[in-house]
């Protein structure tokens, strides 16, 4: 599989400040966006939106409540070739343009719109790019067990599903856990077994399994709409592993083959936050400024790690990035590749 030398074509981070104008663009993305999570700085809820979905046609991760449109304070009503527009944003903390207030973004490209996918039981409509492996996939649900097309072509490392018309939890498998756990994005409990969302099937290259499981209709209740967002690692830009604490305020080294720019890590044997780092928000190291994926919370600073040429280094001790003997789940980006494939693969990538 051909290394990704040019990160940025497939995922970005911008910064903004709200200045309550309408409507306005924000540019700087480098592509045309088709998902969008958006996150106020100074506080607010975290926002979603993507192309298959629609402008203006969002859902809170850190909430379980349903997609909702917002028509009236501050939204997103449009992507465009190198960003997206937004409408004026009141006093409200949860919009989208609050005035002085500083906002991230964090974009992935896939494929517009979309087209129909009838690899599974259940027809989707999947907007996939097998380069980057990103892949957005809406579908309705019909109880019991169910396979759903993804379209990467590798297996998914990453599945986020949401429902859409419910108001459900944040389900998300990652490959390290395997399918026979779960995990909430919206809350801090650990990875767990006690509900079926997977139906303890491995996903495939063209599939993933998803199930009712009793009452719990995460993943697959009747006539409910979902949205999966599904990521397979690709070399050189995007890596979703486990790493073990060591307890040690010096860290631990955590390997990814690039410098990353974005990294969300959850503590997965016991109750704790999940936490992301860019390099926007922190362009030098030490990497410090978090933000909580599950809360609604303002951005925090601790001390943590630093992004390097081929990974990171943890420099903390603490429980929430570091406890000794703890699993930790990661999803990491790439700002550049540590080896790019030009010629003989041998231009190593600079180091911050």
């Amino acid at each position: 599989m051909a290394i990704v030398d040019k990160s940025t074509d497939y995922f970005n981070a911008t910064l903004y400040t709200g200045n309550a104008s309408s409507p306005r663009t924000i540019s700087g993305v480098g592509f045309s966006p088709d998902l969008v999570w958006n996150k106020c700085i100074d506080g607010g809820d975290h926002r979603l939106l993507d192309q298959v979905r629609g402008a203006n046609k969002e859902f809170a991760p850190n909430r379980t409540l349903a997609e909702f449109s917002n028509n009236s304070d501050g939204n997103l009503t449009a992507f465009t070739s190198d960003g997206f527009t937004i409408t004026a944003g009141s006093t409200n903390i949860n919009n989208w343009n609050k005035s002085s207030d500083g906002y991230v973004s964090w974009d992935w490209k896939a494929n517009g719109s979309g087209s129909s996918n009838t690899a599974g039981s259940i027809n989707s409509t999947v907007s996939v790019n097998t380069e980057s492996g990103c892949s957005i996939v809406t579908y309705s649900g019909t109880n019991g067990t169910a396979t759903v097309g993804h379209g990467l072509g590798t297996k998914p490392n990453w599945i986020w599903c949401k429902a859409l018309s419910a108001v459900k939890n944040n389900t998300v498998y990652h490959s390290s856990l395997g399918a026979t756990k779960s995990v909430y994005l919206d809350e801090t409990s650990a990875a767990t077994t006690s509900y079926d969302y997977w139906a303890d099937t491995e996903p495939t290259s063209t599939v993933f399994t998803v199930k009712k499981d009793g009452s719990y209709d995460e993943t697959n209740g009747s006539g409910i709409n979902y949205v999966a967002y599904c990521f397979s690692e690709r070399p050189g830009f995007s890596k979703m592993s486990e790493y073990t604490g060591n307890g040690s305020a010096d860290g631990t080294f955590v390997y990814t083959g690039f410098k990353p720019a974005f990294v969300m890590n959850k503590k997965t044997d016991g109750t704790m936050d999940w936490h992301i780092w860019d390099n926007k928000r922190n362009p030098f190291n030490v990497i410090n400024t978090l933000l909580y994926p599950n809360l609604s919370n303002a951005a925090d600073t601790l001390t943590s790690l630093d992004f390097v040429s081929n990974g990171f280094k943890i420099r903390d001790s603490r429980n929430f990035i570091n406890a000794n003997g703890s699993p930790y789940i990661y999803m990491a980006f790439a700002e550049n590749p540590f080896v790019t494939s030009t010629g003989n693969g041998s231009i190593p990538g600079t180091a911050r």
